[in-house]
């Protein structure tokens, strides 16, 4: 019988972030853009035909940020994502504001509570920052982009943001939108995406340099 270990134990542990850019060619033991044995490469593109637009996927060469990342997600899809996730959280918004007595505005014979307003508008601010802080710097996901397939990420590495970039992107994203400007600030920030190149970023994306790939 034999004695040896089964395959895998004994081996280095994984990287902490599963999500980082994957290494260049030729660089680590294993690595899935290692030469095939025998030392023949296939020829890339066909033939002695150079790689298009500089080698990398989004065409910057090896120094293109997102080279070795997943392709970055349609802004449509992304668009859907969010709406889901405002349909979750506006729930939690909703009764909470109602457990607290809290309306959008009390409108009287001789006052307008503005405070009321505040009082939601400030319960909003806070879930939707929370959730997304936790979400994202956790998982790299809010549950609707879970659902659709894609995942924030780091510009410069692929990494899942930390604590710290994720609370600035839902700040960007979240604050005007509670206090000020909900259907405005949401069309210009989140819609930033579908004309944004190369990386397709919101503004919020832009603030705290992330990007959402495919997670596919």
């Amino acid at each position: 019988m034999s004695t040896e270990p089964p395959p895998g134990s004994g081996g280095q542990p994984p990287e902490d972030d599963p999500f980082k850019k994957q290494p260049p060619p030729g660089e680590g033991a294993g690595s899935p853009y290692d030469s095939p044995p025998g030392g023949q490469e296939p020829p890339p593109y066909g033939g002695d035909q150079p790689p298009p637009y500089g080698g990398g996927p989004y065409g910057g060469g090896p120094e293109e940020p997102l080279a070795g990342m997943p392709p970055l997600a349609d802004s449509g899809k992304r668009t859907l994502a969010r709406i889901i996730d405002m349909i979750l959280v506006g729930v939690v918004v909703w009764l909470l504001a109602w457990g607290f007595n809290v309306d959008e505005y009390g409108v009287g014979a001789d006052e307008v509570d503005t405070g009321s307003s505040l009082g939601q508008s400030t319960i909003a601010a806070v879930l939707f920052m929370a959730y997304d802080t936790f979400m994202i710097s956790k998982w790299g996901q809010t549950l609707g982009k879970k659902w659709l397939g894609m995942r924030v990420a780091n510009l410069d590495n692929g990494a899942t943001p930390s604590v710290q970039t994720a609370l600035i992107r839902s700040a960007v994203l979240w604050i005007p939108f509670a206090f000020c400007c909900a259907c405005l600030w949401t069309v210009i920030c989140g819609g930033w995406s579908f004309f944004d190149k190369p990386y397709k970023q919101g503004l919020h994306d832009k603030a705290a340099k992330t990007v959402v790939v495919s997670a596919t």
